[in-house]
C-alpha cells in the first residue's frame, strides 16, 4: 500500500507514507490513553512516526445510544478516563472478546471500549 491512500469505509482518509519507513532516533512513548499505539499495533496514521509490529487501517464505527466509557485496560474494573457520547465517531482497530480497542482519531484519545457500546455496523 505504500504511496496510496488507506481506504476507510470506502473513502481514502489516511495517507500511507510513501517510500521506505524509517525512524530517526528514539521517541518518547506516549502516555496510555493518548495516541492509538500499543506494542503490537498502531493506527496507520502513525506509520513512519512510531514503531509498531503492525499498522491498522481503522473501521469507522459509531457509539451506540447509551454512549460508552473508554478504559485504559480491557477490564470492567479498569479506569474509565473519558466518556464517548452517543453517535460519536469511533475508529475501531482491534477486537478481543467483549472488548474493542480504538480511538476517536489518530491524535487520540485511545483505549478499550465494551463492544456492545458500538452501534450496529451498517452493511
Amino acid at each position: 500500500m505504500t504511496g496510496e491512500n488507506a481506504e476507510v469505509n470506502g473513502s481514502a482518509e489516511y495517507q500511507v507514507p510513501d517510500g521506505p519507513l524509517c525512524l530517526a532516533g528514539p521517541r518518547s512513548r506516549p502516555k496510555p490513553g493518548t495516541l492509538p499505539l500499543r506494542g503490537d499495533l498502531a493506527h496507520i496514521a502513525l506509520a513512519g512516526t512510531y514503531l509498531a509490529a503492525h499498522y491498522v487501517v481503522p473501521h469507522i464505527r459509531e457509539i451506540g445510544g447509551q454512549g460508552g466509557g473508554l478504559h485504559l485496560q480491557p477490564r470492567d474494573d479498569s479506569e474509565v478516563f473519558t466518556t464517548l457520547e452517543p453517535g460519536s465517531r469511533f475508529e475501531l482497530l482491534d477486537v478481543a472478546g467483549d472488548w474493542v480497542w480504538g480511538c476517536v482519531g489518530p491524535e487520540g484519545p485511545s483505549g478499550y471500549l465494551k463492544g456492545d457500546c458500538l452501534a450496529p455496523a451498517s452493511a
